[in-house]
């Protein structure tokens, strides 16, 4: 039985996937030798920003699946100052990992809809004060990929120049069928060119996935993480992250009242098992920043378990002990095959 890649055992358990919360305590690792230990976690933040499918310039409504929210039901809103939000949320995070035990340090997460939709001028004020905040070691992005014009592109090279930058791609899909089915107004082809405008800058990438879309079988599924995992860097490099986790069809969307009885996983087991086979055939040096969903229990629909997210994560990570395997096993015995055939 071949040794499994163990990339992290410091909270005791044998973490098999490239998790991005070690991968960033090592990035950040801290030399102060105080013996708390170091703590890197995002603040989610709500910018005021919207999608070029809710105002009507390329649709309405927005992407079948997002909330009312934006997809952002956790973050805090900005409305009276970013400070204040980023505070509020600190204080917060700081009540659960007391500063007597933990160095925290924060990234500011600009989540709700799309975070480069809007003028420059107003992009730059809100990223430069949210690192103005103390404590505060970088910078996430999320937005889609038709909405980076030239100056915003320019502002996040400056940023990614001067701290710690990613953005985060929703693609969720590779199949323009689907995308259109769920009225994400965007395709493929806008989303492969936005990893290339983004990579020759040095922009670290990060991508999202849905799984468990109406209309797309698992086959289909892998074949967008395949997609998301080829090279897109002259020396073979990959995108920084991937974000991966089931289809949640909450209150207030489009799909609750599109796919009233849709339901996108019949079990957890099912959930997992795929989940499983997918990071099978990520390399390696991607980051996972999500492997399952999240959205609050009150707006929840299905699948009905989805909220137990802690369960979810142990199933993971228990199944993939047992099957002993490996975030990149599939790749890497891929590699061994064929270099077996060429001896």
């Amino acid at each position: 039985m071949k040794k499994p890649i163990i990339f992290d055992t410091t909270d005791g358990q044998e973490l098999r996937i490239n998790m991005i919360s070690p991968w960033l305590k090592r990035r950040f690792a801290s030399e102060d030798g105080d013996g708390r230990t170091l703590k890197i976690v995002k603040l989610s933040l709500d910018g005021g920003f919207t999608c070029p499918n809710r105002d009507g310039s390329k649709g309405n409504g927005g992407c079948c699946f997002c909330s009312e929210s934006g997809s952002g039901d956790m973050a805090s809103t900005t409305a009276d100052g970013l400070r204040n939000a980023m505070q509020k949320q600190i204080g917060l995070l700081s009540d659960k990992w007391p500063e007597e035990k933990y160095n925290l340090k924060y990234i500011a997460y600009f989540q709700n809809h799309t975070n480069t939709y809007g003028p420059v001028e107003k992009l730059r004020t809100l990223f430069e004060a949210a690192l103005d905040v103390p404590g505060v070691v970088g910078l996430a992005v999320a937005t889609r990929s038709d909405c980076i014009e030239e100056e915003a592109l320019e502002l996040l090279d400056e940023l990614n120049r001067k701290t710690f930058l990613w953005v985060e791609l929703g693609l969720q899909t590779i199949h323009d069928e689907i995308a259109k089915a769920m009225n994400l107004c965007h395709c493929l082809r806008d989303y492969d060119n936005a990893v290339k405008r983004l990579t020759d800058r040095g922009i670290r990438i990060v991508t999202h996935l849905i799984l468990g879309l109406p209309g797309e079988t698992e086959d289909m599924m892998l074949e967008s993480v395949r997609h998301v995992c080829r090279p897109v860097a002259e020396d073979g490099g990959h995108v920084f992250g991937m974000k991966l986790h089931m289809l949640n069809v909450v209150r207030g969307s489009q799909m609750a009242a599109r796919y009233p009885d849709y339901i996108p996983f019949d079990s957890m087991e099912d959930y997992v098992d795929l989940l499983i086979r997918a990071l099978e055939i990520i390399p390696q040096d991607i980051t996972m920043h999500r492997i399952s969903g999240d959205a609050p229990r009150s707006t929840l629909i299905a699948p009905e378990w989805s909220y137990k997210k802690r369960t979810i994560l142990n199933s993971i990570h228990r199944e993939m002990k047992e099957r002993n395997t490996w975030q990149g096993s599939s790749s890497e015995r891929r590699r061994s095959r064929l270099c077996s055939e060429h001896a």
